[in-house]
């Protein structure tokens, strides 16, 4: 069995895909986007986050204690009196998956809901989710995938045309050069893939993220109007709580040294 890295489980989301859903979040993505509202999902490797504001700075957590989390963080997580530091990214295996969703099997029936992958970005971690996908329609449980659909075209196929039952992707930016100036990434294949989804009969939503002064022009929504035609597109509003997580991180968050800039050209 492949083993994926989840950095979140939710159940009852009711944005991932229709009725009610366990979304489960997995770690790593190939973008960079510089309004990224889930910062955690971006690495390949666990990482701890850390609130640093609510922190009294007892010293508990960096007291070597031997642990394993002392030894690849430098914390010791669980010795934070306040529960303040959080581990990120966290070993499944597709059992594991089928193991958290059948006991909540009824309710997602009832609902006319199911199971969501999302991230960071689910097809980076392609046979973890494809064989936790097959396992769970083996179960007769509903499939989503939420996606940004940078993936090459044969792992689009087989994990999303093939094996979900509804597909929710991002077109962010429509011009090239922005594309890889505010993700870090050509659209090239993204658009193919795009191309390939909307070919394919599945139902799908395409979502656009609305960031003031970037995907929000009119240039840029008169673009991807022209690409999508008569299929589902979702505009999504700016997060403004987006760059909350990143002093958790110790990172900074780039869109706020790019707004001003932007909303200045």
């Amino acid at each position: 069995m492949r083993t994926g890295l989840v950095f979140d489980v939710r159940e009852f989301t009711v944005h991932d895909g229709p009725g009610g859903r366990i979304t489960f979040f997995l770690k790593g993505c190939p973008l960079r986007c510089v309004w990224c509202h889930n910062p955690e999902g971006q690495r390949f490797d666990r990482e701890i986050m850390v609130k640093h504001t609510l922190c009294t700075h007892c010293g508990n957590c960096r007291k070597n204690t031997g642990s394993a989390d002392f030894r690849t963080f430098g914390r010791d997580i669980s010795a934070c009196p306040n529960g303040l530091i959080t581990l990120c990214g966290t070993e499944m295996t597709p059992e594991d998956v089928l193991s958290r969703v059948l006991p909540m099997r009824e309710m997602l029936a009832l609902t006319e809901g199911g199971v969501t992958f999302s991230g960071g970005e689910p097809l980076s971690q392609a046979d973890f989710v494809r064989e936790s996908l097959d396992l769970l329609r083996a179960a007769g449980i509903h499939t989503a995938i939420e996606t940004c659909g940078y993936a090459p075209p044969s792992v689009f196929r087989s994990v999303v045309l093939e094996r979900s039952d509804y597909v929710m992707m991002d077109l962010k930016l429509m011009d090239d050069a922005a594309h890889i100036r505010y993700t870090g990434v050509s659209n090239a294949v993204i658009l193919e893939n795009a191309r390939a989804l909307m070919d394919s009969g599945l139902p799908f939503a395409f979502r656009t993220p609305l960031i003031p002064g970037i995907t929000d022009t009119a240039e840029n929504l008169a673009a991807i109007e022209a690409f999508v035609g008569g299929a589902t597109w979702e505009k999504l509003p700016y997060n403004t709580l987006a760059g909350a997580k990143y002093p958790m991180l110790d990172r900074e968050y780039p869109y706020d040294g790019l707004a001003a800039n932007t909303a200045s050209e």
